[in-house]
């Protein structure tokens, strides 16, 4: 009798520990089921707001791509094919105040973000708007404040010079090769526009010219 209830005893305890493994076991799965599914939904939610991210820029890229195929609210144009290119010596008569192209001198205005305090020669800034630069030009008619926080963008931006210009007509003027613009503020959203479209932009005749190692101020 005694085995026999020994033999019971082992069966029995044989088949809690069955039991116990069991339950350890569906455990596990229950475990391993909700990590995979934790990680999947962090791995989708990363992928998700990776993906938004991307499309937003993209989306923000065409933007800009679309806004700079359309010109500058108020800017004026000039065929650029009938500006000349010449290299001269020679003082030149432009038909406009800043010129915006023409026959210029062989040598560029330094436009790495060049700040002039007085005025500067027509036919070597005219040589920079060539090599992409946006050149902004002010008359006694813009207050200093305005002076100042154009200066600070100017000289942020490469391909970009400053001078005064007191013949112009419009207290603050943006030019590049072609275009120009007036503005009374250095707050208006005309100004990043311009800079954003024609600093290096499509209508420079000789993208990517040096703006740095030219003539300086005299």
């Amino acid at each position: 009798m005694a085995t026999k209830t020994n033999n019971q005893g082992g069966s029995s305890r044989q088949q809690r520990i069955a039991e116990m493994r069991r339950v350890e076991q569906a455990r596990d799965r229950r475990i391993k089921i909700i990590t995979i599914t934790v990680s999947v939904l962090i791995v989708a939610g990363i992928v998700g707001g990776a993906g938004y991210v991307v499309m937003d820029q993209k989306d923000k890229e065409n933007k800009r791509t679309e806004a700079l195929k359309k010109p500058v609210d108020g800017e004026k144009n000039w065929d650029a094919k009938k500006l000349g290119r010449n290299h001269v010596e020679t003082q030149v008569k432009y038909e406009m105040t800043p010129p915006v192209g023409g026959d210029h001198h062989p040598r560029w205005m330094n436009c790495d973000g060049d700040v002039y305090p007085s005025a500067i020669p027509e036919v070597n800034a005219v040589h920079s708007l060539e090599h992409g630069a946006v050149w902004v030009t002010y008359n006694e008619k813009a207050p200093k404040a305005e002076i100042d926080k154009l200066a600070e963008k100017v000289k942020k931006t490469p391909y970009s010079l400053m001078s005064p210009v007191k013949e112009q007509s419009g207290a603050i003027m943006l030019s590049a090769w072609g275009k120009q613009l007036t503005v009374d503020s250095a707050a208006d959203p005309r100004v990043d526009t311009f800079f954003g479209k024609y600093v290096q932009g499509p209508q420079t005749p000789e993208p990517g010219a040096a703006c740095t190692q030219g003539v300086t101020a005299q």
